[in-house]
């Protein structure tokens, strides 16, 4: 595997930080993954994932998100998405894929988007609004029902009122993020709710750019955000031929232990989508790519890969 970093300026001026990976140059090309990481983590996090997807001829990119990572540069800026907010965030994925499609070197390879929890969200959306640039779209630890929603608004709201937007959310941190754990107590450390490999969540509790306590504000826009793209009108912009992969663990209480994923499954179905699968992975957490069973995870999603490519 070949790696490199870059920058891109997004569309408001915020320097997006972005890792490459690419197949050894023996290794025939198939196709291009543009992951979209979750909340409170960074790119970095993924490079097993690409190892195995280089290996197998995908080229894979993945940018640390607005607030985090590199591209938050500082932590008393993680979290913090800038210009535009949630939208500015999903149009930055944009410019993503817009070098991504710059640089491809045949135009023939498909361009999936790989998007895990809050990046899941904001590959819903993205698929709303952007769906012609890619081929496929993979959700995973993915939802389509928060019933928290009104409460994330509401004390958001209320709090950057009183403290500002860039203010840590101890509040929302302790009412949203917290409760995570509860389902795994007594729990061995405060991010078990992640995975049940042990070395994963010491790894994830030792990186300071990973489980940072979000700003005020940034609960501002992931409520607006959600509302969103779970709106009706909004979900029947995505293309009905466009193809769809879902998997989450079955106890990921991020989505109600795989209920939430369910839901959005379902009415994708309704909705006439015409390539729609799923994959439930009976007794993993949240991390489903960073699970015990993570190389049969990660196996599945080659095979829709290679199905699609």
């Amino acid at each position: 595997m070949q790696s490199k970093t870059f920058t891109i300026e997004d569309h408001a001026g915020v320097e997006i930080f972005v890792r490459k990976w690419e197949p050894k140059s023996d290794v025939e090309v198939r196709g291009i993954v543009q992951i979209a990481h979750g909340l409170g983590e960074h790119s970095a996090r993924y490079e097993h994932v690409a190892k195995t997807l280089t290996d197998a001829g995908y080229i894979v990119y993945a940018d640390d998100h607005r607030g985090h990572g590199k591209t938050a540069e500082s932590l008393d800026k993680a979290g913090v998405l800038g210009p535009g907010g949630w939208e500015g965030t999903v149009r930055a994925m944009k410019n993503v894929t817009e070098k991504i499609i710059e640089e491809k070197s045949n135009d023939d390879l498909p361009v999936f988007l790989l998007g895990h929890s809050w990046g899941s969200y904001m590959s819903q959306d993205y698929t709303q609004e952007y769906a012609d640039l890619i081929d496929g779209l993979i959700l995973s630890g993915t939802n389509g029902k928060q019933p928290m929603l009104g409460i994330l608004s509401f004390i958001g709201k209320l709090v950057t009122k009183i403290k500002g937007a860039e203010t840590k959310a101890k509040l929302l941190d302790k009412v949203v993020m917290q409760p995570l754990n509860k389902p795994f107590e007594p729990a061995r450390t405060d991010f078990d709710w992640l995975s049940r490999d042990e070395e994963v969540v010491d790894q994830y509790i030792e990186d300071p750019w990973c489980g940072f306590v979000l700003p005020n504000g940034f609960f501002i826009e992931m409520a607006k955000g959600l509302k969103k793209i779970w709106k009706p009108e909004s979900e029947k912009k995505i293309p009905k031929d466009l193809p769809i992969y879902l998997f989450t663990g079955g106890q990921d209480p991020t989505n109600n232990m795989g209920e939430g994923m369910e839901i959005l499954y379902e009415r994708y179905k309704k909705m006439g989508i015409k390539d729609l699968s799923k994959n439930v992975y009976e007794n993993a957490r949240h991390e489903t790519l960073n699970e015990t069973n993570k190389e049969q995870v990660k196996q599945d999603l080659i095979d829709w890969l290679n199905e699609h490519s």
